[in-house]
């Protein structure tokens, strides 16, 4: 009988294994089976959700990479702004109590020509630790404005600092409509945009110049509180009522894309009630020499000064309305004193006009105030932009009028704007150069910029090589710059936040003194006449 090895019984095949057997091994591989559709899809399923996060994993890391790098190009120069840098101890010195400097956003315009101008104002009032927004409006070329970018990016310590920007997409500014208020509120969100640690914005046009270093700007401003306006206002109108509240205008600079001549309608509208109007003013005309005559009485001199307004005699010289209640206050008085003393005459010297420069709408506004204007929940600043935006001469009204209406601003106003006008030049004829009498009349002012200036003025010049200690082509020296004067004092910087002020702060921190007094900060403010 023959022996049959009886045969194994049939296996069952298993969903995760191959129905082939094998020959090398008695343990079965496991092999995905592709019969069973539900298994399949599962493992599927796994698998792609590893390689998703796999993906966004290497993807997360590859962008974050390419973000740092970016960064790091465009970052500003430590060597600039060592406090800024991250992981770094710093040590402070219990001995120094200095404030940390603040930070000024300029908005600097100029027109058609203006590129060498408008870049000479660039290097006068540059510190790193500001922000510069340039603005040649739409008269200029493309190329100039292309041309002031290459000029920009040329030199080395505003690549390194990374605070000067050029406006590509430019404006029509009509100074006399409100075309001006546009711009300065675009330039002045763009600012917002730019940086969030300014503290304060100015707006300077091709005709303005810096009378100190950023240096001694900064400095006396860092002991200020952050939410002073420095803005000259009075409610008094005056002669403006019948020639720029009154008046409807359309400004072209609004509606068409090129410059043409303002429309003015026949029709005068009435004055508002629903808030009380305010403007800029300036300086105060009065004569060098003058017949004791035509200061008999009130009635006198209120005459004289209309001659002055209309006529424009040319002896008459910028004098201040605190300076002239200082000449009372000190007895030294070259007039009469009852002419100062009479409240009326406060009244006209507020209104009497010097020259188109010298009723300007230079400010020096704060960051909330801006922001205030720009982005703030309440209405009171675009009702008042609409009210505006037919009135000649907008701008020197807008802001002033906010500040006086508006509960949360009107105990921050200053009744002055640190400026000083020349008014050395008639209404409607050429800028004419400031004489040398005017020229240490406008330093012992105390102001901190010039407006009224001309092309190549050559007191801007000597302006530079007394004050400013700046030579051409070159940005102010400050304490940030550590090159030997040999060679290029600012070709090598250090700490942004060292500042170097000179003997010349003395005279503006007097004028702050002088104006934050509390005879004179509070009694000034807003006042309704």
């Amino acid at each position: 009988m023959q022996n049959s090895t009886p045969s194994p019984p049939p296996q069952t095949p298993s969903p995760f294994l191959s129905s082939t057997p094998t020959t090398t091994s008695s343990a079965a591989i496991p092999i995905l089976s592709i019969k069973d559709p539900k298994a399949l899809l599962s493992i599927i399923i796994v698998f792609s959700i590893f390689a998703l996060l796999l993906f966004l994993s290497s993807s997360s890391s590859s962008s974050s990479f390419s973000s740092s790098a970016a960064s790091r190009h465009y970052r500003p120069d430590p060597f600039l702004f060592p406090n800024q840098q991250a992981h770094r101890i710093i040590y402070h010195d219990n001995n120094s109590s200095d404030p940390t400097p603040p930070s000024i956003a300029y908005l600097l315009s100029g027109s058609k020509g203006d590129l060498g101008r408008i870049l000479r104002l660039l290097h006068a009032a540059y510190h790193p630790r500001n922000q510069y927004l340039l603005h040649l409006d739409r008269s200029a070329s493309d190329s100039e404005r292309e041309k002031l970018a290459l000029r920009v990016q040329s030199l080395p310590i505003f690549r390194a600092a990374q605070n000067v920007h050029v406006i590509g997409n430019a404006d029509f500014v009509y100074p006399t409509g409100s075309s001006a208020i546009s711009f300065t509120l675009h330039g002045a969100s763009i600012l917002l945009r730019l940086s969030p640690n300014w503290d304060w914005f100015i707006s300077l046009s091709v005709r303005d110049y810096p009378l100190i270093t950023q240096d001694d700007l900064l400095h006396i401003m860092s002991f200020l509180p952050k939410d002073l306006n420095f803005v000259n206002h009075s409610s008094y109108i005056g002669w403006r009522e019948s020639r720029r509240l009154r008046p409807i205008i359309v400004d072209p600079g609004l509606y068409l894309s090129e410059k043409t001549d303002m429309f003015y309608a026949t029709q005068k509208r009435v004055l508002p009630n629903a808030y009380r109007l305010f403007t800029v003013t300036n300086l105060v005309c009065v004569p060098k020499k003058r017949k004791s005559s035509i200061f008999r009485g009130l009635e006198g001199a209120w005459k004289h000064i209309r001659t002055l307004e209309w006529k424009w005699k040319r002896d008459v010289t910028p004098v201040s309305l605190e300076m002239a209640r200082s000449l009372v206050q000190e007895r030294v008085d070259p007039y009469h004193s009852s002419f100062w003393r009479t409240e009326t005459m406060e009244k006209v010297i507020r209104a009497s006009y010097c020259s188109r420069d010298a009723c300007s709408s230079f400010t020096i506004l704060s960051r909330n105030f801006i922001e205030f204007c720009v982005v703030g929940i309440e209405n009171l600043p675009r009702t008042l932009l609409m009210y505006f935006s037919n009135t000649p001469s907008a701008l020197s009204n807008y802001f002033p009028t906010i500040l006086c209406n508006s509960q949360q601003f009107n105990k921050t106003i200053i009744n002055h704007n640190l400026v000083y006008a020349n008014s050395d030049t008639p209404p409607r004829e050429k800028p004419q150069p400031i004489s040398s009498t005017g020229y240490d009349a406008m330093i012992q002012h105390g102001a901190a910029f010039a407006t009224g200036l001309q092309l190549d003025d050559p007191i801007l010049d000597r302006v530079d090589r007394e004050i400013l200690k700046r030579r051409r082509g070159k940005v102010v020296p400050g304490g940030w710059c550590l090159g030997g004067f040999a060679n290029d004092t600012c070709s090598v910087w250090g700490d942004a936040d060292i500042l170097r002020p000179s003997p010349r702060a003395r005279i503006l921190e007097r004028l702050l003194v002088r104006l934050l007094s509390n005879g004179t900060f509070l009694s000034h403010q807003c006042i309704d006449e």
